[in-house]
């Protein structure tokens, strides 16, 4: 498995990665649809490690030596579930900040109309990535063909509005630790999943930092900034989890606050493809 693909986040105890790395895990969020974070779907031992990128393997060879590396302090804002009508709230603050994001999109069938939207967001040069066509953790963890299943008829549904065929990042219904998953495919089923991802020449995105804006209650923007700050801690290299789902609009609201801060502190707005080579 290449290094790069690996990134650490905590399941209820904090570690350390030790001294040369110089980071506290980010909060391991493994949430069933709309419910949001459940102590029992946390796994107790990650298996994967967030890392600096000097700690990465090089490039492959194919790509460029001449590229860029990525700047020291650097934060991925992602954003999971839509489109949907809260997405055009999300574009416009992300647009006005000048900041570029992640998108890891669905096709629920609900969501239909609003697909048109993953258009209007690659244009304004964000990234698309694949999440789920259903986000059914019983329909999609059932099996390793069940998953992948999942991800060509999400592909189906998306490529009108995108050339699916360049997209090579993922991120799994629950991270690539998640525990729900056990319930439906057995306990080695992720480990599966990560392996034929690497095959089919897809590297599958984790987080460090959650907002936590998905959990009942929905939180207002202020709770979300608090979360993000507080999540982000020392860190200096960031993947932040938030949602462009239909029932966190609030999250829209807090976006010009957590852009801000991330500016006062330093960090450099990346896409996830810009800080993890395939």
């Amino acid at each position: 498995m290449k290094v790069e693909k690996k990134i650490l986040f905590r399941s209820g105890i904090l570690l350390m990665l030790g001294l040369a790395a110089g980071f506290l895990l980010g909060s391991f969020y493994a949430a069933a649809p709309v419910i949001g974070c459940r102590e029992s779907d946390l796994t107790p031992v990650p298996d994967t490690e967030f890392l600096t990128p000097t700690e990465r393997e090089a490039p492959a060879a194919s790509v460029p030596e001449e590229l860029p590396a990525p700047p020291e302090k650097w934060v991925c804002l992602t954003f999971d579930d839509g489109p949907s009508k809260t997405t055009p709230d999300v574009l416009t603050a992300l647009n006005a900040a000048g900041v570029k994001a992640t998108f890891f999109v669905v096709a629920t069938g609900y969501n239909e109309k609003y697909l048109p939207l993953i258009a209007e967001a690659a244009a304004a040069g964000h990234q698309i990535a694949f999440h789920s066509a259903s986000h059914e953790y019983s329909d999609i963890y059932q099996s390793p063909d069940a998953y992948w299943e999942d991800i060509a008829l999400l592909q189906e549904r998306i490529s009108p509005y995108i050339l699916t065929d360049g997209i090579h990042y993922l991120r799994f219904p629950g991270g690539s630790t998640n525990t729900v998953s056990r319930r439906y495919g057995g306990k080695g089923i992720m480990s599966e999943l990560k392996a034929q991802a690497e095959e089919k020449g897809y590297t599958y995105v984790d987080w460090n930092v959650c907002a936590e804006d998905a959990v009942g209650g929905k939180p207002s923007a202020n709770t979300i900034y608090r979360n993000v700050v507080r999540e982000t801690g020392e860190q200096i290299q960031c993947i932040v989890l938030m949602h462009d789902s239909a029932t966190t609009r609030t999250t829209a609201e807090a976006l010009p606050d957590i852009i801000q801060w991330y500016k006062d502190q330093g960090f450099a707005f990346c896409t996830v493809e810009q800080v993890l080579k395939p």
